[in-house]
């Protein structure tokens, strides 16, 4: 399974919108929009899972593709290199 990122999402997009129209090209295993933390409002951006078969179609296809008179902007996601938090930056004082 493989992660598209989905980016300039009008902010009024639903989940279920999202798996229509992505739907049509493949399989969508999960749909997931984020929304703000502090707000509650949506981020304009979100993320689908889908087989990896239909990642290739599925970017040709929308791409680009207008929504809510927004252009989407649709690749394959990148992992977000997970950040350990600890160590030091060195300098300090002993």
């Amino acid at each position: 399974m493989k992660k598209i990122y989905i980016g300039n999402l009008p902010f009024t997009a639903t989940e279920d919108e999202i798996r229509e129209l992505f739907g049509a090209h493949g399989t969508v295993h999960s749909v997931a929009l984020i929304n703000d933390r502090e707000t509650g409002r949506p981020r304009g951006f979100g993320f689908i899972e889908v087989d990896d078969n239909d990642l290739q179609g599925m970017i040709s296809a929308l791409d680009g593709k207008e929504m809510g008179g927004r252009a989407l902007r649709v690749n394959e996601a990148q992992d977000k290199p997970r950040g350990g938090g600890g160590g030091g930056g060195g300098g300090g004082r002993w």
